[in-house]
């Protein structure tokens, strides 16, 4: 039985409950993208915050990157949660994630800056 109040309708207004389990198991991958987002801002904060011998530049640009991440992340992990629980609800196979390819080049790019700027002190 499906719930009016229940947010978003385009998520819980379709399909029948999948088993209880697999949404928990959903919610609980969400939080871990919540958890990297966190880490990944913190980071961006201490790179700027720590006095690395590296260049001004590399540091600033370093720490951008790092925080357009941490603020990316959870955008396109609660796309990926509602992406996942609709197709679980409508019986269909879930889609591959949407967050991965983004963290990976972004995660490339903050050691490719670190690796110059050691190269550039």
């Amino acid at each position: 039985m499906q719930s009016s109040s229940r947010f978003p309708k385009a998520v819980y207004g379709v399909g029948t409950e999948p088993d209880p389990r697999f949404t928990l198991a959903n919610e609980r991958t969400f939080l871990a993208w919540i958890r990297t987002a966190l880490a990944l801002i913190a980071g961006g904060v201490a790179i700027d915050a720590v006095a690395l011998p590296l260049p001004t530049w590399v540091r600033m640009a370093t720490s951008i990157v790092l925080l357009v991440l941490g603020l990316a992340v959870p955008v396109l992990a609660y796309s990926n949660w509602a992406v996942s629980e609709r197709a679980m609800r409508l019986g269909k196979p879930l889609p591959g994630s949407i967050i991965t390819l983004p963290l990976a080049i972004g995660v490339l790019l903050v050691a490719a800056l670190v690796v110059l700027g050691v190269l550039l002190r």
